[in-house]
């Protein structure tokens, strides 16, 4: 048994402006609509089965909500008769809304104009009988309406195919249940998943009474029986998995993995055939049609029955969406005999639902879409088979990054980084200062922390929070003492004596595999080396096992222009993105932000004179307090340039 608290330190969720954690919204649109108990005490009634609940007597307000609600969302909208009328034309079309119920007080009149829009599931003129329809229908909803659960993937004969590849959300999500999986939880951690669940059904008796519940007796032996219970576990973690809510899956990953050892525990030893009944939209569909033959993935767990749903299992649900949602069955052929990390398992007598016959497969399983054929009976059937890890062309990449990552238990500072490899910028800059707020002073993390800060902030073109955060870096330098066991002495180090080539080695040239007199490089954190390429005129960027580099600064020909510069020396990156040029014989000193055409003029103006800004520059260099060293290579002389306090 976990012991578990309510209390968080961090203030991630306060500064969200909706923490709204589940799936489905139910949208209350009615006159007077908080003026009586009974609204109350229906609305109680509600929030035990769909949680969230935006009330509106303004149609403009409610309409504004409805056109600005996140796409991931499925609105369920409950409106009177009179304000339907004029709302109902004008949202109807949304793709995210998933059903529309009418409490008339002139039931014949609107269930004339109700007609017309296929959505509108019913009209009532009692709101507890209406209320007692959209809980039923909700119940198989849930279970049957399309989520945004599964990622194709498609090969690519480019020559950048795999950086294409790295960013996709095939490859992403793949590489993210991978982290949180090894990545160690604490017990912060748990207690901010419980006290932003407790944010979201503040109210909410019957949740707030399953919180209290998970909070005393969850065991990982009982992992599985709270995923397959009606409550908020179960809403939480699957909207998270959808949505791809990288804080949620990252606060739920203990609990992820203890599904994840309980599935490893009872995998099935025989093959097996599993089926699951959805709905699912035209333009899915379309998709998949044509992806017959490639490889799909699943974001959150997959939900299946070894039992064959009958003829017209669920044909009385949502049939008046039908001519924009196609009734599909999946049929998946799964051999637990072939070599794969994502294990899956007939979870019956885990089950709350044990009748169920329920085969759960891990998040991330990857399948091999066969066959998608029509039957006038069951509708669309769509054939799938469990894919072997050795069997599909994703492997090497797949590895590749894995390895990357490193192998067992993950820290807060890798997870980050991974982050920031895939693109996740705001995400990474969030966990990396989790990371720096848990780390002690003398953690050698905490200064790759401080300086990936600096480079992240940077990257997004926050160049003052990216000298804060390289302050920081200076400063916790400073508190190192020089005897410290993280500085070994550079006395006992030895290098090989044979070097490798690490960029150019293809002769005197132009090309961008090529240098004609390097002088100065730089290497920065993530191991890419700036080099000044002094007789072609232009600063070049080679990063870690590229092929070739790319111009940087300059290279547009010798000249003064800011496009140009004239045999450059000395070059320094103080962050990525802010590149410092000891321009020489333009006697200037140049700062170019990456990816900017034109640099701009830092220092200097002329040649062969004695004041301090006029030289022929060499060799740069900043202190701990960002003043900027310049050597005059013809003055014989090296120039402190001091920084302007802001």
């Amino acid at each position: 048994m976990m012991e578990m608290n309510d209390r968080s330190d961090d203030n991630y969720f306060s500064k969200r402006e909706d923490n709204h954690l589940e799936t489905f919204t139910l949208i209350w649109l009615e006159n007077n609509i908080n003026c009586d108990q009974k609204h109350e005490d229906i609305e109680e009634i509600l929030r035990a089965t769909i949680n969230h609940i935006k009330k509106f007597d303004d149609l403009d307000k409610c309409k504004k909500y409805i056109e600005e609600a996140s796409k991931d969302d499925k609105l369920v909208l409950l409106i009177s008769g009179q304000l339907g009328r004029q709302l109902v034309p004008l949202i109807h079309q949304l793709r995210h809304i998933s059903a529309i119920y009418i409490i008339s007080e002139d039931k014949e009149n609107d269930k004339t104009w109700a007609r017309d829009f296929r959505k509108l599931e019913t009209v009532k003129s009692d709101l507890e009988t209406l209320v007692s329809r959209i809980i039923e229908d909700y119940k198989h909803r849930s279970n049957t309406e399309e989520l945004v659960w599964i990622n194709m993937y498609t090969t690519t004969s480019d020559a950048e195919g795999i950086s294409t590849v790295i960013n996709s959300p095939f490859v992403f999500s793949q590489l993210l249940i991978d982290c949180l999986l090894r990545l160690t939880s604490n017990a912060m951690d748990i207690n901010e998943l419980i006290y932003c669940c407790k944010k979201e059904y503040e109210g909410n008796h019957v949740e707030l009474a399953n919180l209290n519940e998970f909070q005393k007796e969850y065991s990982p032996a009982k992992a599985l029986w709270w995923y397959t219970r009606e409550s908020f576990f179960y809403k939480t973690l699957n909207a998270a998995l959808c949505t791809q809510n990288i804080h949620m899956m990252f606060l739920y990953r203990s609990f992820i993995t203890d599904i994840y050892h309980q599935l490893q525990q009872c995998q099935s030893k025989c093959s097996v055939r599993v089926y699951r009944r959805q709905q699912m939209s035209i333009d899915t569909l379309y998709d998949l049609q044509n992806y017959r033959g490639q490889l799909i993935s699943v974001k959150s767990f997959l939900s299946t029955t070894r039992r064959k749903p009958i003829t017209d299992f669920y044909k009385d649900v949502n049939t008046t969406q039908q001519n924009s949602f196609e009734q599909v069955l999946f049929e998946i052929d799964a051999d637990p005999k072939i070599v794969t990390t994502t294990p899956f398992a007939d979870i019956s007598k885990y089950s709350d639902f044990f009748l169920e016959l329920e085969v759960l497969f891990m998040p991330n399983s990857i399948f091999r879409l066969n066959t998608i054929d029509y039957d006038d009976n069951q509708g669309w059937i769509i054939g799938m088979s469990l894919c072997n890890d050795d069997d599909h062309s994703l492997k090497e990449i797949l590895g590749h990054m894995k390895k990357q990552n490193g192998i067992g238990e993950m820290n807060l500072y890798t997870f980050s980084k991974m982050l920031w490899k895939m693109g996740k910028f705001d995400q990474a800059k969030m966990y990396y200062i989790r990371c720096v707020n848990e780390l002690s002073d003398d953690d050698c993390l905490l200064f790759k922390a401080y300086e990936d800060l600096a480079e992240i902030t940077s990257q997004q073109n926050n160049y003052d929070e990216s000298m804060k955060w390289q302050q920081k870096l200076s400063d916790a330098e400073k508190k190192i003492p020089k005897n410290d066991g993280h500085i070994k002495s550079l006395k006992s180090m030895k290098w090989k004596q044979d070097g490798i080539t690490v960029c150019g080695g293809n002769g005197k040239g132009n090309n961008l595999n090529q240098f004609n007199v390097p002088t100065y490089i730089f290497v920065d954190g993530n191991y890419s080396l700036y080099v000044s390429d002094m007789r072609n005129h232009r600063v070049m960027k080679w990063e870690k096992d590229a092929t070739q580099g790319i111009i940087v600064a300059g290279g547009n020909g010798q000249g003064n222009s800011l496009k140009q510069l004239s045999r450059p020396q000395g070059v320094i990156v103080v962050h990525p993105g802010q590149i410092y040029v000891a321009d020489s014989w333009n006697h200037r000193v140049m700062r170019w932000y990456e990816g900017e055409e034109d640099g701009e003029i830092v220092l200097g103006r002329n040649r062969n004179e004695t004041k301090t800004n006029q030289f022929f520059p060499s060799g740069l260099s900043f202190d701990n307090e960002r003043n900027l060293y310049v050597a005059d290579q013809e003055n014989n002389q090296i120039q402190k340039f001091e920084i302007i306090p802001d």
